[in-house]
């Protein structure tokens, strides 16, 4: 069982394996947000690439969020912060979500044998999916825009260092062999060691700094989106 990692959406071809389970992560916010309201009881979420797809679902009338640049478009009823979705308004409905970089990952991988959501809300539960799987993994960070980030690298070291130091799971890709590493130097503190990361500052900025604490706490939220067709649901 062979763990790749694949550092953008743009880059997704190059490792497309059909044998593997692919793990979208996009911690900075969109699979938290997506973990979180699978934790507070929403039934099912339709992830879309374009603001315009979005509002088509809004016409119909559903729930839906929208996230441009880490801010909430005008207009929707959600954007990408995790505690817009710890609200009871949310419970049992099916959400249109679309975001600057998450949605557009689950986009990039749509061929893939399986869709599975990672953050590190729900760390152990994704190990523990996988191996019940028994499959290969490839990881997806989101990034941003198509560029490398960090926090998204992070999960994918902190997935992969369980895996494989402690399970069957191998890797012959210097793409996780570094993200295992970098996981090594930032696990004790995940929040300092991002303190110069573009996003984590992007966000902060944005007055965003409880969301980025929230996102970086780990376990906080032990359920599994999967894509069924083009809807999430929780495994």
């Amino acid at each position: 069982m062979n763990i790749e990692v694949c550092y953008t959406p743009q880059a997704y071809d190059l490792f497309h394996n059909p044998n593997a389970v692919v793990v979208v992560i996009d911690v900075l916010r969109a699979t938290s947000a997506i973990t979180t309201a699978f934790y507070n009881g929403v039934s099912r979420m339709i992830p879309v690439s374009t603001v315009e797809e979005a509002y088509a679902y809004k016409e119909q009338g559903f729930l839906v969020a929208a996230e441009r640049n880490g801010e909430m478009v005008e207009g929707f009823d959600l954007g990408n912060s995790p505690f817009g979705y710890m609200s009871s308004k949310v419970k049992g409905k099916t959400i249109a979500i679309t975001t600057t970089n998450g949605t557009q990952a689950i986009e990039s991988a749509r061929k893939a044998q399986k869709i599975i959501i990672g953050s590190f809300l729900n760390l152990e539960a994704v190990i523990d999916y996988l191996l019940q799987e028994k499959k290969d993994v490839l990881f997806v960070c989101a990034g941003w825009k198509n560029k490398f980030n960090l926090e998204d690298t992070l999960f994918a070291g902190a997935v992969a260092h369980g895996l494989i130091y402690k399970y069957d799971f191998i890797t012959k890709c210097d793409s996780a062999l570094a993200a295992m590493h970098l996981y090594s130097l930032a696990k004790h503190d995940l929040y300092e060691f991002l303190k110069n990361s573009s996003h984590r500052n992007r966000l902060a900025k944005l007055d965003l700094e409880r969301d980025i604490k929230y996102c970086l706490t780990p376990n906080q939220c032990p359920v599994i989106p999967v894509m069924e067709g083009k809807f999430l649901v929780k495994a």
